[in-house]
């Protein structure tokens, strides 16, 4: 039985999380929650669509598998940027993350999120 249902609700309750942490002003985990709420919804999709496993957290990759593009494409390419970055100080040069992702790039980040999210529901049938 697929479980695209969990993986669904999961990334709902990740955008309520990426939502405090933006009114906190916790940027770059706002954008790293982002990406994982982008992630596990397109996972859900996937299930949903049968596949058995998603081996990668590039949500380009994902969205390429799905043979998707457009919307979901460009904030898969969006989300993808803080995988690494809104976690990891030696992603960068010197600093960081909470120091160098700025309020802009975080609600980008969720609204990308938020776009794939509504996105991927409406193909799941509302």
């Amino acid at each position: 039985m697929s479980r695209y249902q969990d993986w669904l609700k999961q990334a709902a309750n990740d955008l309520e999380w990426a939502k405090h942490s933006l009114e906190g002003e916790f940027y770059a985990q706002t954008c790293f929650i982002s990406q994982q709420a982008g992630e596990k919804a397109l996972k859900a999709f996937c299930f949903y669509k049968g596949f058995d496993i998603v081996k990668t957290h590039s949500l380009f990759q994902i969205v390429r598998s799905l043979k998707e593009d457009g919307k979901l494409e460009k904030n898969a390419k969006e989300l993808d940027i803080f995988y690494i970055s809104g976690r990891y100080p030696d992603a960068f040069p010197e600093g960081a993350p909470f120091e160098l992702i700025t309020k802009e790039q975080a609600e980008r980040a969720l609204s990308a999120a938020v776009e794939i999210y509504d996105i991927v529901v409406k193909r799941l049938g509302g």
